[in-house]
């Protein structure tokens, strides 16, 4: 009896040894499923895509909408039919075109919420990179979304993940089978992309009267709309935000001249505030036919002699005069350049100052400048800029935001317009025995800061994209109250309301530049693999236990035998 009971607890301890064995591997798949994160779990966030638009027959930007592909950083080796993802600090040239040529499936780029943290040369390479993607089209979706903590969460998985790579082949496999989390990034949308002809393109245009009959006119102008790389996140605070601020400020400090037939010029003062800059400068094209060609009578009809074009100009010591043809001694524009540069040299020395010369291109359709409008048709005129190359990377970038505008440098720049104004309209020149260091614009006559500072975060407070401005509210509500605060200041103001040509556009945009986006937390199909080998191990061992048992019980009542003994 006693020998049985042995027997049977001797069998009883063999199974609970295997059961334990297999129980032991079954255990350790969910513990190893429990250190990543949850596989159902999803984050809904709305990206932006970039520009899509045609300019005359050249296309550009990117084609595409719809993505279903799996998250993969940057410094992976293989990107094909994969989400890229990167931080502003990632998107390079190379780094994007690579993406391309590996037939990625799309590109996600997390921008900074906070662009002043971001160091100067990072912001840089991001505007050089931004450039150079918006020359061509790509069929590869791209889209631009704001850092937050479950984005920036997922983007360091996905380079941990890359960082795995430097590991040797086994741990790769192991952990890529059991413990990685996957993220598959969805942009749905059954709808296809449509192109949209019918936008609008608003020019604002008022006039201070000069004293006298037959007086010449002066036009400051300058383009309100914004450029980047989507158009939802483009704020344009230096392109062109700096000149509609100063226009805005040269308007009503005329304006208290002007209110004064005492202090009234013998200038009519023009200023026109104009939409489509980024693209071709096509509002200021047709504001300029607008007057040449269909009105009965306009003061670009008679006498003009100059047009100043106000553009990007909130930072940097330095500052470009570009002409399309040098002025000739004696003209309106050279003898305003001459005060203008007077004014720099005894007010602001450090200063460096610069007339670069263009020609323009009758072969090419695309102008560099604002001024080349009125070139072609003509009228003088000449644009003043902090920027010596019109192809600059900071004209065209999502990361020109307020942060980034030097307001003190931005005060400089619109005495300096300024100044150099009152000298020509009232000729005031040393020749006349005023003194170099004269300043019109002074105590209750000069520019304030706080007002400065205001009109640039209303002009920043939503993007200014020239396909946005007609059709979202609060983008039609910024046009208009750059109109009233036009009316403040000018006697006569005409709002000019350009409707495109559908049979033949001068530019085509497209829906659908903002989407909804799932991410969804997934285990990657090797782990599936794995779960199921392991059950599979498990089942085969207990076949096998069951179907040896005989042969494990004689292997393990030896062992205990020779062990008692």
């Amino acid at each position: 009896m006693s020998c049985g009971t042995g027997r049977m607890g001797r069998d009883t301890m063999l199974l609970r040894g295997v059961n334990i064995s297999a129980l032991t591997l079954l255990l350790c798949v969910p513990a190893l499923h429990g250190s990543a994160l949850p596989a159902v779990s999803s984050y809904e966030f709305t990206a932006y895509r970039m520009q899509q638009y045609n300019l005359a027959q050249q296309k550009h930007g990117c084609r595409g909408a719809i993505v279903v592909a799996e998250a993969r950083s940057a410094d992976e080796p293989l990107l094909t039919r994969r989400c890229v993802i990167m931080k502003a600090q990632d998107f390079t040239t190379d780094k994007y075109l690579r993406a391309q040529k590996q037939h990625a499936a799309a590109v996600l780029i997390l921008l900074p919420q906070n662009i002043s943290s971001v160091p100067l040369d990072t912001i840089k390479n991001f505007m050089l990179s931004e450039r150079e993607a918006l020359l061509e089209e790509t069929l590869m979706p791209v889209y631009v979304v704001p850092e937050d903590e479950q984005l920036l969460c997922m983007y360091e998985e996905v380079k941990q993940a890359a960082a795995m790579h430097a590991s040797s082949i086994f741990i790769r496999v192991l952990r890529s089978m059991v413990t990685a989390t996957a993220f598959q990034i969805l942009v749905s949308n059954n709808a296809p992309i449509k192109a949209i002809t019918d936008n609008a393109v608003v020019t604002l245009e008022g006039v201070l009267p000069g004293i006298g009959e037959d007086v010449p006119t002066i036009v400051i102008t300058a383009h309100y709309d914004s450029f980047g790389l989507v158009p939802w996140l483009s704020y344009g605070a230096d392109s062109n935000g700096s000149g509609v601020t100063i226009l805005l400020e040269l308007a009503r400090l005329f304006h208290k001249l002007y209110s004064s037939t005492h202090t009234r010029p013998p200038f009519h003062l023009m200023f026109s505030l104009t939409g489509g800059g980024k693209y071709n400068f096509l509002g200021t094209k047709r504001w300029i036919e607008e007057n040449l060609d269909h009105a009965e009578s306009s003061l670009l009809q008679d006498n003009v002699a100059f047009v100043l074009c106000l553009d990007t100009l909130a930072n940097s010591d330095e500052l470009y005069m570009h002409v399309s043809r040098p002025p000739k001694p004696g003209t309106p524009i050279h003898t305003f350049i001459q005060l203008l540069r007077r004014v720099i040299s005894s007010r602001f020395p450090w200063v460096k100052v610069g007339l670069i010369h263009k020609k323009i291109n009758l072969v090419d359709s695309s102008v560099s400048w604002e001024h080349e409008r009125y070139s072609l048709r003509k009228i003088p005129g000449f644009t003043l800029s902090r920027l010596e190359d019109p192809r600059s990377e900071h004209r065209v970038s999502i990361l020109d935001t307020l942060s980034q505008v030097d307001l003190r440098k931005l005060k400089r720049n619109g005495i300096v317009v300024a100044e150099a104004l009152a000298r020509y309209m009232y000729n005031l020149s040393d020749k006349k025995g005023s003194p170099k260091d004269l300043q019109v614009f002074k105590g209750q006559m000069e520019f304030h800061d706080s007002r400065m500072s205001s009109l640039m975060s209303v002009l920043t407070s939503v993007p200014r994209a020239t396909q946005l401005l007609d059709k979202e509210p609060n983008h039609i509500l910024l046009v208009d109250s750059l109109e009233h605060e036009f009316k403040h200041y000018l006697q006569q103001v005409y709002r000019h309301t350009f409707q495109q040509d559908k049979r033949d556009p001068d530019i085509t945009f497209f829906d659908q530049m903002n989407q909804p986006v799932v991410m969804y937390r997934v285990k990657p199909a090797a782990f599936d693999l794995f779960l199921g080998g392991c059950i599979a191990a498990y089942l085969g061992i207990v076949y096998y236990a069951i179907q040896n048992f005989g042969y494990l019980y004689t292997k393990l009542k030896a062992a205990v035998k020779s062990k008692h003994q």
